[in-house]
């Protein structure tokens, strides 16, 4: 199994998408366009995955690579490849299926609650979660349904949490792949960022981590199987 996975800033976990991409023996190409302009060539992979980053899906100036993403990661759904974007991944991917970008309209930080849509009861990866859960969110962007994509998810801060195109093509607005411990690096690199978004952040992360955070690791582990299958 050959994946491609982009990174979309200086730090990026793959957390729990690294875990099932392990499991699965993958052999994994990282390309980090935001410091070189480099991406994937659909010919050599057979799945894509985007990860997020702090730029929103139109910062064309400061990150131009960004419409050359778009468009590749809609050539690999094309090609019948297996694709994944995460937050910004997900606005990315959006974006390539000609829907519209909000910026800044939907602040969501911390493990939120996500509800599943009726769709995703017969959805080959989101089936086999519960109708309601917990998972970790940092964004403040958003976006509208790609045309033909099947909504699947939502939540009270954003109304786009996750769709399906195709067979195998994914977008979750919510960071399943951010375990407790992906968590607490982020809390350990970026504490005064944090505490704007999320004040008294310090003091409530432990109890957090404990409750939803450990419910939040069971279900981005198995979306991350659940994709991995469909490569």
């Amino acid at each position: 199994m050959r994946m491609a996975i982009v990174e979309n800033t200086r730090i990026t976990h793959h957390g729990q998408v690294g875990v099932a991409l392990h499991e699965a023996a993958a052999r994994i190409g990282v390309y980090r366009p935001w410091a070189d302009g480099r991406l994937p060539e659909l010919a050599d992979y057979e799945a894509l995955v985007v990860f997020g980053g702090e730029q929103d899906a139109r910062a064309d100036d400061s990150h131009p690579y960004l419409p050359e993403l778009a468009r590749r990661m809609r050539a690999f759904s094309a090609a019948d490849r297996a694709v994944l974007g995460i937050c910004l991944g997900s606005q990315i991917l959006a974006r390539g299926f000609g829907a519209e970008n909000h910026i800044g309209t939907a602040p969501e930080f911390g493990w939120c609650a996500v509800e599943l849509t009726g769709a995703a009861a017969a959805d080959p990866v989101f089936a086999a979660l519960p109708g309601a859960f917990p998972v970790f969110q940092w964004h403040s962007d958003t976006f509208t349904l790609p045309e033909g994509a099947l909504h699947l998810g939502q939540s009270a801060g954003a109304v786009q949490q996750a769709f399906r195109i195709g067979r195998a093509t994914y977008g979750t607005q919510f960071h399943f792949e951010a375990s407790r411990a992906v968590v607490a690096d982020w809390s350990r690199e970026f504490p005064a960022l944090i505490e704007e978004l999320h004040p008294g952040w310090a003091a409530a992360h432990p109890g957090l981590a404990a409750t939803a955070g450990a419910e939040a690791d069971r279900i981005g582990l198995m979306l991350a199987r659940g994709f991995v299958a469909q490569i």
